[in-house]
């Protein structure tokens, strides 16, 4: 049976025997209202830009913090303008649904260069309501189906992860910039001494297939940040999260940014070489692309 045909109380009905999908000590994911998230604009539009495109682990409100809001840091302004577009609360579905994504490929030019960095709010069923209509099918070929907005009461057709992180690579390379896509940000979670990732053979998978297929760049800052972490080891590690296992503090989101640019630099060539300031020379030891 088609469950997206059910009527609506039957669906919210059936999630709730469904397994979890969303874990219930995970830390909250509000949805931010996007009026109170502006887009930004270039400080000198005659320079190329740098456009982040993602989730509250790359934009968050204060006191927590996203790596997005730290890495024109390692830029030199007068080279280059750092713009982050990232935004709490959405997927690589809901970025699009929503319209952001349209707005803000309207201000890319050729020239510019766009990290996209999405898996954290694609999680969970997309049948159950708790999931905020945010949830994209977990897979990355072309497959197809119709679930419900955050409203519970306007249908979508959605698409699966790799699918949209396709799109976003394939739309910007038509607008003559350069796409980077990043893997999802890790979890706080512990064991035996090391960072748990499971979503290594699904979302960080999808991400790097996705950039193959359309020719993007691309970065496993999943990896990266990782490794990193498990060098500082879990009191120091403590001090970067805001909370129990997601979202940055300003000095965690520091730490992420100069995790992207050790990626960046990884990159064989690097075409944001020439643009980076005097604060990339200075990364920090724990941090290797390798």
């Amino acid at each position: 049976m088609d469950r997206s045909r059910l009527p609506l109380y039957s669906i919210i009905l059936s999630a709730c025997f469904l397994a979890p999908s969303l874990r219930a000590a995970d830390d909250e994911r509000p949805v931010i209202d996007a009026s109170k998230a502006a887009l930004q604009t270039a400080t000198n539009p005659t320079l190329p830009t740098l456009v982040v495109v993602g989730d509250s682990t790359a934009r968050s409100n204060s006191p927590l913090r996203g790596w997005g809001s730290e890495i024109g840091t390692f830029f030199n302004p007068a080279k280059i303008n750092v713009v982050n577009q990232a935004i709490g609360g959405r997927s690589s579905r809901t970025y699009i649904s929503e319209g952001r994504w349209d707005k803000v490929l309207s201000t890319v030019k050729a020239g510019d260069f766009v990290l996209i960095q999405f898996g954290h709010n694609d999680v969970g069923d997309y049948k159950d309501p708790r999931a905020k209509g945010r949830p994209s099918l977990h897979g990355e070929g072309e497959e197809t189906a119709q679930a419900f907005k955050a409203d519970l009461k306007t249908m979508e057709t959605i698409h699966s992860f790799g699918w949209y992180m396709r799109k976003y690579a394939a739309d910007t390379k038509a607008k003559g910039a350069t796409p980077i896509l990043l893997s999802m940000v890790p979890h706080k979670d512990w064991k035996d001494g090391k960072i748990s990732r499971g979503e290594q053979e699904t979302f960080v998978k999808w991400t790097e297939n996705a950039a193959k297929a359309e020719g993007a760049l691309y970065i496993d800052a999943n990896s990266i940040i990782a490794k990193g972490l498990e060098k500082l080891g879990p009191e120091k590690v403590n001090s970067l999260f805001g909370d129990q296992r997601t979202h940055s503090t300003p000095e965690g989101a520091a730490y992420n940014a100069a995790a992207v640019v050790v990626g960046l630099k990884g990159l064989t060539p690097d075409p944001l070489a020439p643009y980076f300031s005097t604060a990339a020379d200075q990364l920090p030891e724990t941090l290797t692309a390798k």
